[in-house]
């Protein structure tokens, strides 16, 4: 495989929507991933460097006192931030006709799904982590959400 079926290769994966990509040949393996998890690589690799990255200019900084709204939203949040476990759409009702699954003031059980995240034509439930009251909603129904990105919060 010469280098410009190797760039193709990897444009095409860039372009399109996988996370993961292996090829093998005779002559050897290529994989690709978008996960943010480096993998080791089983022999070392050398990259030249980019030496015109450190020669970009730096921006001037602003400071800002951010303080007082810092101290004002502290107040106003309360309890355990309920996070995505995949990225996908979030739902927060079964169908668009029935009642949402919690709201604002709800109490739920641990256990409880309090929304579901659509990833790859599945419908992925997300529990309560522990019984409580629902204090705050974070995401709007049919929501774009990410790993990691807080759905609910509950004290």
């Amino acid at each position: 495989m010469n280098i410009a079926d190797v760039k193709d290769l990897m444009a095409q994966f860039d372009a399109s929507s996988l996370r993961e990509f292996s090829f093998k040949t005779p002559e050897g393996e290529l994989s690709f991933s978008k996960n943010e998890q480096a993998a080791e690589p089983s022999a070392p690799v050398q990259v030249p460097a980019i030496s015109a990255v450190a020669q970009a200019p730096v921006s001037e900084t602003i400071p800002v006192n951010i303080s007082e709204e810092v101290s004002n939203d502290t107040s106003a949040i309360e309890g355990e931030e309920v996070v995505s476990p995949l990225v996908g759409v979030a739902y927060l009702a079964p169908s668009p006709d029935k009642p949402a699954f919690v709201s604002v003031g709800d109490a739920v059980k641990k256990g409880q799904t309090l929304l579901i995240i659509e990833a790859m034509k599945v419908m992925n439930e997300v529990p309560a982590p522990h019984d409580g009251i629902v204090t705050e909603i974070l995401v709007d129904n049919e929501e774009i959400v990410e790993f990691g990105q807080g759905l609910v919060r509950i004290k």
